[in-house]
């Protein structure tokens, strides 16, 4: 009995990269934890929370600071903060500010190789959009229109995790707020002792 994708779980990673990778999922993912939040939450702590790379998250969040989704505080309680409700966030948002705007399919114009054309392709054969560009750019028509509609919070809303998680989540990273502090006030705490 064959396996489908959704039968594979993890193994479907092995089949080879997306169009959209791992930058875009943990930004989603950023942003959802952002959703509801009323202190801002590093992008350190951001990454700690999804076990991410503490150096692709930061760039994540530059990006989509940049692009007007989130505002970022500075100091020891900073860090990023949503910048618009999320029901005016969309995933295509999203998606456009951290990947720029990737097309679904590049088309290499490979109709114009055939060998009976002999380098010089009759203008039949070119004058239109190659019908199978033509197909991929309805396809990502429809990707980006689905990406545009779908808002931020319809991801937070679709999420299976009873209440209680987010809350568990907004203490983990308060609670990480509340270590810096403190070990920003002993830090002082013992320069001071030692003038």
């Amino acid at each position: 009995m064959s396996k489908t994708a959704d039968d594979i779980g993890p193994e479907r990673d092995k089949r080879g990269a997306g169009l959209y990778g791992a930058a875009l999922e943990y930004g989603l993912h950023c942003l959802t934890w952002l959703v509801g939040r009323e202190r801002p939450a590093s992008s350190r702590d951001l990454a700690a929370l999804q076990g991410a790379p503490a150096a692709m998250v930061a760039k994540i969040m530059t990006k989509l600071e940049k692009a007007g989704l989130v505002v970022a505080s500075g100091g020891v309680r900073g860090g990023y903060s949503l910048a618009r409700s999320p029901e005016t966030i969309s995933v295509l948002q999203v998606a456009d500010a951290i990947d720029g705007r990737r097309p679904l399919f590049e088309c290499r114009e490979i109709r114009r190789s055939c060998a009976l054309f002999e380098a010089d392709p009759p203008n039949w054969a070119t004058r239109k959009v190659c019908g199978i560009h033509a197909v991929m750019l309805r396809a990502q028509k429809t990707m980006r229109d689905e990406m545009a509609k779908t808002s931020l919070m319809q991801i937070v809303q679709g999420v299976p995790a009873p209440p209680e998680f987010g809350v568990q989540v907004g203490h983990w990273l308060d609670d990480r707020i509340e270590v810096r502090e403190q070990a920003r006030v002993a830090g002082i705490k013992r320069r001071e002792s030692v003038r």
